[in-house]
């Protein structure tokens, strides 16, 4: 049993040699392996990792710049933006404020010519109330002069007629009267035997 043991134990003991020997020769073959490359191409890896590392300065350089640019040309937009907020701010005050002033003044004017208006409306009215009522006299005393001048024509008119109704009555009754007396004078020569003339039959 112990030379079982002692059997596998110098296995495993070999097998571990073995393997540090096969990590010693890869190692051993990287090395040479980087210093082939290193002969080959190290002169030109350290230009790129020169050159490489030039870009990356300028890269970050340029990349401040910017920075400080775009930060520059932010602050200045800013306060332009700012600046015009606040002087577009006061021009639509200072606009509201004259529009609110114009439209109080117009409100003020159409107060004034309203209350004109109405002022206007009832002198007007009241200048019509009393013509109407000064034609409506005139018209009143007219026809009243036209009645009293009709009234005194018609009772002049009818003085005349009964005048001359009574004119005509006494010439109707001078013609009788006349006629009557020439009958009689006609009678009494148609009696009178010294007129020599036979009565009239």
């Amino acid at each position: 049993m112990a030379t079982i043991i002692d059997s596998q134990h110098t296995d495993q003991s070999g097998s571990g040699q073995a393997q540090a020997r096969a990590t010693g020769t890869d190692e051993a073959g990287a090395a040479s392996l980087d210093k082939v490359r290193d002969i080959l191409f190290g002169g030109q890896m350290r230009d790129l990792d020169l050159r490489f590392a030039r870009v990356e300065e300028r890269l970050t350089r340029e990349t401040a710049e910017l920075a400080a640019d775009v930060h520059k040309r932010l602050t200045s937009v800013e306060q332009y933006a700012g600046t015009e907020a606040e002087a577009l701010a006061q021009r639509i005050k200072t606009e509201y404020e004259a529009r609110t002033t114009a439209t109080k003044e117009l409100s003020r004017q159409l107060h004034d010519t309203s209350s004109e208006f109405e002022r206007r409306s009832g002198v007007i009215e009241d200048q019509l109330s009393r013509a109407q009522r000064e034609l409506r006299q005139q018209i009143l005393d007219v026809q009243q002069q036209l009645s009293s001048e009709i009234r005194q024509k018609f009772d002049a008119l009818l003085a005349e007629l009964r005048q001359e109704t009574v004119d005509l009555r006494s010439v109707k009754a001078d013609r009788g009267t006349l006629a009557a007396l020439f009958t009689e004078i006609a009678m009494k020569l148609a009696s009178d035997p010294s007129s020599g003339e036979e009565p009239r039959r």
